[in-house]
């Protein structure tokens, strides 16, 4: 009897299972060649067209960025980071922290200030304690670390993207694969070639941030991103691109992009305020324990380490000082850490410096402010 849920129609008949010259498919091979016959189609000159068309519209899209201020240039990839951090001795002295030290520290100047050049593994937007911790863990290292402090990056909570940004980067370092090495090595001449190859602000996930998307009960879209405005090399040394000074417009969207990006998320409507005030205020002391626990597997091993407050202007600077205040947050992590620091606005030598997008130094100001920032690096790491 047959089945309800079977094809009870008899079975037709199929090629055949076996033949007699040896063929394992039963002749299913030959059977499917003869339906799949390539067409007679001219080949080349289709192959030929599919080139040009291909290296036209490259072609358009090169022009098209490079009309927008777009240039060749790196690409500041965690493989760039990785690229640096081997590169790290037992006894060298490593730049850690946020954009302002891949902008304002000048390694070359350094370089003339200290007698060593410096391993730059300064991450944009991200928070120092990442990579710290992990400086700590490294059982090899004893160097000098030269730790640039931006006091509302220093506090993120560990899910927020700054955080996130630099615990990429370490993991980077642990599961590069070698698809991922040789990708770095082969895209270099290329993205110093190409300016459509600028990845921050001109691949595709980077242009839909440009669609406008309303906000919607659950699901609020976040602060923009500045646009691409610096230069970087293979040092990772890192400079302002000079439209920033002499563009109004784009100067403008850089500096104004800042306090958004500087302000916290308001409180989740779900969560009642006690509760939340407690959590962050936690995760808050926290970071602090964290901070004194890897400096102080550091000095174990004869490590340094120096903070640094460098420079930012106008209103995010005042912003910076409502929102995370120096008492709460630099003078604290001194205290609990036992290390020296250097605020700029201590020393006259570190002043009037204004940052042309209230957050980093120009190119020009960025080799003066190193050259006066080294002697008070070298005194407060004598002094440990």
């Amino acid at each position: 009897m047959p089945s309800s849920i079977s094809n009870s129609e008899p079975a037709k008949a199929g090629p055949p299972i076996g033949d007699s010259h040896g063929d394992p498919s039963g002749g299913l091979h030959s059977e499917i060649t003869r339906q799949r016959t390539i067409p007679d189609q001219p080949w080349p000159r289709i192959a030929l067209a599919v080139a040009i068309a291909v290296v036209i519209g490259v072609a358009a899209w090169e022009v098209t960025c490079r009309s927008w201020g777009y240039r060749p240039g790196l690409d500041d990839t965690n493989d760039l980071w990785v690229e640096a951090r081997r590169t790290v001795k037992p006894d060298s002295t490593v730049i850690i922290g946020s954009s302002r030290a891949l902008f304002g520290l000048d390694l070359n100047a350094l370089e003339a200030g200290l007698g060593t050049r410096p391993v730059q593994l300064a991450l944009v937007g991200s928070c120092p304690y990442p990579v710290l911790r992990h400086l700590a863990d490294d059982a090899t290292f004893h160097g000098t670390v030269i730790c640039d402090i931006v006091p509302g990056l220093l506090v993120v909570p560990y899910m927020a993207p700054p955080y996130k940004n630099a615990e990429k980067a370490v993991k980077r370092l642990h599961t590069q694969s070698w698809s991922q090495w040789a990708g770095l090595h082969l895209s270099i001449p290329l993205e110093l070639t190409f300016a459509c190859l600028q990845q921050e602000d001109l691949n595709l996930a980077a242009l839909l941030r440009h669609v406008p998307l309303p906000d919607r009960p659950k699901a609020q879209i976040g602060p923009a991103l500045p646009p691409h405005f610096s230069t970087i090399d293979r040092d990772r040394r890192t400079w302002m691109r000079p439209e920033v000074l002499t563009d109004q417009t784009l100067c403008d969207r850089v500096k104004y992009g800042w306090p958004p990006l500087f302000t916290p998320p308001p409180k989740p409507s779900w969560i009642p305020e006690g509760p939340f005030g407690e959590f962050m205020g936690k995760l808050f002391n926290e970071r602090f324990v964290d901070m004194a626990k890897a400096v102080s597997d550091l000095r174990t091993r004869g490590g340094k380490v120096v903070f640094v407050r460098m420079p930012s202007s106008g209103e995010l600077r005042q912003l910076e000082e409502r929102l995370t205040p120096r008492a709460a947050v630099w003078d604290r992590l001194l205290k609990d850490t036992g290390s020296p620091g250097i605020w700029f606005e201590d020393h006259p030598e570190l002043t009037g410096f204004e940052c042309p997008e209230w957050s980093h130094l120009s190119a020009a100001d960025s080799v003066e402010f190193t050259k006066r920032l080294a002697p008070f690096l070298k005194q407060a790491l004598a002094a440990r």
